[in-house]
């Protein structure tokens, strides 16, 4: 099997996204899963300007886009069985869209309780249950769950919450993460640090909790990794890093893996410096977690995860000239989807014939969107520094 290693020094930029009216920063990406006998395969983009922009895989052209207006989208995700796209809103729904339909109209509508403002969400591995993650509101910060399937008897569009979990966070919920194989399995992050595992076969929310981990910062990032997906990860918005292994939960091993307080200060590049952390990515041949980081160039660096810390894989080069914001790696054929602060798209294939691309300008965007952009934070890291 070709190491990871040469897989990833091997990619090269095969097609960049075709300038837009309206730049915007790409703030996450998701692929469609190819469904049998279909060959278009769709890339959906969270972009900030509110709206999720739908491409064409392999062409990256713009061929529609949909709007939360006049609410905020957060995340963007697909069904795992059809070309369904999903994603939160501020406006206190969860909306769902045909990715085929060009009607800005959405095909279901999942709504909250009122004053409920979803900033975060998943669907999980059957498309039958949606979880959101709320802001903190008075005092209290929400799971809220609905059945995702669609009722040949009642085909209404909008639907109600099957309920809520409502003791588990005390502020806002950053990340909801399911299972890949597990229908009943989620984690949720907070910015009250705490990353919580629940199993919501159980009928309620204390017995489904079955262990909360603790960052001790606010959570930017979740997800699963490991044999089976036994491991979860998290990344926080001051650039930590925890990983906890849930095979230990029953034993008397401890259950840490890896925590580190800022990565910045202690991973060891080959060249250049660490800006940020952009997501975590399993890779399920090898059974290796990475992580993923940039520079404010526009680099990108990819790290490796071993128990007894993090080391420096490769990097990519000559691809974005702003902050990276977002990936989508394909275990099927290898490829590497990446969009960032510069309003692009890049699809990476290993071993192409690399193209030459002029390099697009940072763009600057009016602070009207800044609350939808992850900041990073620099301030404590150089004061940290100076000591």
């Amino acid at each position: 099997m070709e190491k990871i290693e040469e897989q990833f020094a091997n990619l090269n930029i095969v097609k960049r996204s075709s300038e837009t009216k309206e730049p915007a920063y790409l703030l996450s990406i998701a692929t469609s899963k190819a469904v049998q006998g279909e060959k278009e395969n769709f890339v959906a983009v969270l972009c900030s300007n509110g709206s999720i922009r739908i491409y064409d895989k392999e062409r990256l052209n713009i061929l529609r886009e949909f709007s939360g207006y006049p609410g905020l989208l957060n995340g963007v995700k697909f069904a795992n069985s059809c070309d369904s796209v999903y994603s939160s809103c501020t406006d206190g729904t969860v909306k769902c869209w045909d990715a085929r339909l060009a009607s800005e109209k959405p095909v279901q509508l999942f709504k909250g309780y009122p004053s409920n403002s979803f900033i975060s969400f998943d669907i999980n591995c059957n498309d039958h249950v949606i979880c959101a993650g709320t802001e903190k509101v008075d005092d209290d910060a929400l799971l809220v769950f609905w059945d995702a399937r669609i009722n040949s008897q009642d085909l209404s569009t909008t639907k109600d919450p099957l309920g809520t979990y409502s003791e588990t966070h005390s502020d806002d919920v950053t990340q909801v993460c399911f299972h890949p194989n597990n229908p009943n399995m989620v984690v949720s992050g907070s910015t009250d640090g705490l990353v919580n595992v629940f199993d919501i076969s159980v009928d309620n929310e204390e017995d489904a909790l079955v262990t909360t981990c603790n960052s001790v910062s606010s959570v930017s990032c979740i997800g699963w990794s490991g044999k089976d997906y036994k491991q979860i990860y998290c990344m926080t918005h001051d650039e930590g890093f925890c990983w906890w292994d849930l095979n230990h939960l029953d034993t008397d091993e401890p259950i840490t893996c890896l925590n580190i307080q800022d990565v910045r200060e202690v991973v060891n590049l080959k060249e250049g410096i660490l800006d940020y952390l952009i997501g975590g990515l399993y890779h399920e041949k090898m059974d290796k977690l990475f992580l993923v980081g940039g520079t404010n160039t526009g680099i990108i660096h990819l790290m490796s995860c071993t128990i007894s810390g993090l080391i420096h894989v490769t990097s990519l080069r000559g691809g974005h000239a702003a902050t990276v914001r977002s990936f989508s790696w394909n275990m099927q054929d290898d490829s590497l989807l990446t969009g960032g602060e510069d309003a692009q798209l890049l699809l990476w294939k290993p071993g192409a014939i690399g193209k030459t691309f002029t390099k697009k300008d940072s763009m600057k965007i009016a602070s009207s969107v800044s609350q939808r952009v992850r900041v990073h934070s620099n301030d404590s890291y150089k004061r940290r520094k100076k000591q």
